[in-house]
């Protein structure tokens, strides 16, 4: 690793990756085998931050809002939420769960090879994934999961099926995070350099004599401000690789001359291809939460180990004697997040999508974005019977005794009216489910589109309309894959 200021002004490379996560270090790991790579990421090293790479500290760095924290924040609709600036990507700053994705994934991710699928899976797993055990708490809710219906138990599996199971983790047994930068182990130190703090302002492309526009190079500065040229060196297989993530690579192409005419217009960028989908289907996965108050000590759980997958697509999810809120104890309303536990539901898909619009030219700068979280019936639908499947998870006979006794569902719903699960204004007490979900609604950080497949790229990622330049990560899905999408991206990549 080295930083941009050490780079050279002008190079050349026969592949450019821009976005060091979790998908760009797959791909430019594995292309260093035999070719010269550049790897560009924006963000700084994983490695001397212990608010990354220790367990006990997970979600510190959201409230770093510094310009070089490794959680760029943004918010829409009311809702806090976060995109990864660090070597890593989202593998550096998640919840760590680990589980691959459904097979229509790959139906609609267009991978139609099971055994290499099936290799690139392990080829992660063998150096950052790692088994976990449900014991205490966490195997008291494997058992009231088992209980409220969602079955069959599943036992430990890294594979995605209805029922009950215990996943893996990017953690390992000392609570050490794993990020996707450890798989630079397997890059050939002679083909790959990796420069930190590198922001690409845009892509290259060539007009004269071709048919179609072609990506040649891409335009990146230092920390220092100072600017920097990498070219491909023109063979014809020559390509720059976007994997910049679900705002990072609509914004960029953009940026670059792709994208809605009008916006591009707006900010005066020269139209390269007129390409309306690009920033379009985004969407974000809606989370919904219960605090459980308990009247013993619940142990303390940070990492996600046991999940329930509905048959109906929602995903229940866990941590116990940990405070998520990342909030003073005066929240709490009387009760203590020690004496308590946080569950909560993930709806799959979504078919709720909004879009992404550029506001400047700065590519440090968020894009505009909207979800239009729980708009489409279908998903808050999901939403209600998902809290329906905690409450039943709770009022099971192996919960009772980390519920206490006197707490109806009403109270439960109640109080977590009261809590700060968003910026949403709302009333103190729960009226409906459907109002419930819509009031309390935050996000799982795994949010998706902007490139989609079909739309913007092709069945091999190439983007439609010019030569040489593919996106690869997150905003060419269509739906977020299993309960958690890092597995499906890492293999993807």
């Amino acid at each position: 690793m080295h930083e941009a200021t050490e780079a050279p002004i002008v190079s050349l490379f026969d592949y450019i990756v821009i976005g060091g996560g979790t998908t760009g270090i797959p791909i430019a790991t594995t292309l260093s085998a035999n070719y010269s790579v550049l790897l560009l990421e924006r963000g700084g090293s994983p490695y001397k931050d212990s608010n990354i790479t220790n367990a006990s500290n997970f979600g510190l760095y959201f409230f770093d809002t510094s310009p070089n924290s490794p959680a760029q924040q943004f918010t829409t609709e009311g809702v806090p939420n976060a995109r990864a600036r660090v070597l890593g990507g989202g593998t550096s700053i998640n919840g760590g769960f680990y589980s691959r994705g459904e097979k229509q994934f790959n139906i609609e991710a267009k991978l139609r090879d099971e055994d290499l699928i099936q290799e690139s899976y392990e080829w992660t797993e063998k150096v950052m994934v790692f088994e976990q055990v449900a014991r205490n708490w966490q195997s008291t809710l494997r058992a009231s999961l088992l209980e409220a219906g969602v079955t069959p138990d599943n036992g430990f599996t890294y594979d995605h099926l209805v029922g009950t199971k215990v996943s893996g983790t990017i953690f390992d047994e000392n609570g050490t995070r794993h990020t996707a930068a450890d798989l630079l182990q397997y890059a050939n130190p002679k083909g790959l350099s990796l420069f930190l703090h590198a922001t690409v302002n845009k892509i290259l492309f060539k007009h004269k004599g071709r048919s179609r526009p072609r990506a040649y190079g891409v335009v990146f500065k230092d920390t220092l401000g100072k600017k920097h040229m990498a070219y491909l060196k023109g063979r014809r297989k020559d390509e720059i690789i976007l994997s910049t993530g679900a705002l990072g690579s609509p914004q960029l192409l953009m940026l670059s001359g792709i994208g809605p005419k009008d916006q591009l217009d707006a900010l005066n960028i020269k139209v390269v291809l007129e390409q309306p989908f690009v920033g379009q289907g985004m969407a974000d996965n809606p989370l919904n939460v219960l605090f459980i108050p308990s009247p013993v000590v619940v142990e303390r759980s940070i990492l996600v180990k046991v999940v329930g997958i509905t048959s109906f697509g929602s995903y229940i999810e866990a941590n116990g004697g940990t405070n998520i809120l990342f909030a003073n104890l005066s929240v709490y309303q009387g009760y203590t997040y020690e004496k308590g536990a946080f569950i909560y539901e993930k709806a799959n898909g979504p078919l709720s999508k909004g879009e992404l619009k550029i506001v400047t030219r700065n590519p440090s700068d968020n894009p505009l974005v909207t979800f239009n979280y729980l708009t489409e019936p279908e998903d808050l639908q999901k939403c209600v019977k998902g809290i329906e499947t905690i409450l039943k998870t709770v009022n099971s006979e192996a919960y009772s005794n980390y519920k206490l006794a006197n707490m109806t569902d009403q109270d439960i719903l109640d109080l977590n009216m009261k809590l700060p699960y968003n910026m949403i204004a709302h009333g103190n007490t729960s009226t409906s489910l459907e109002q419930h979900c819509k009031d309390t609604v935050r996000t799982i950080w795994h949010y998706h589109g902007g490139c989609h497949i079909g739309k913007v790229v092709d069945d091999e990622y190439k983007v439609i309309g010019v030569d040489s330049l593919r996106v690869i990560d997150g905003s060419t899905l269509l739906n977020s894959p299993g309960t958690n999408p890092q597995a499906s991206l890492l293999m993807l990549g």
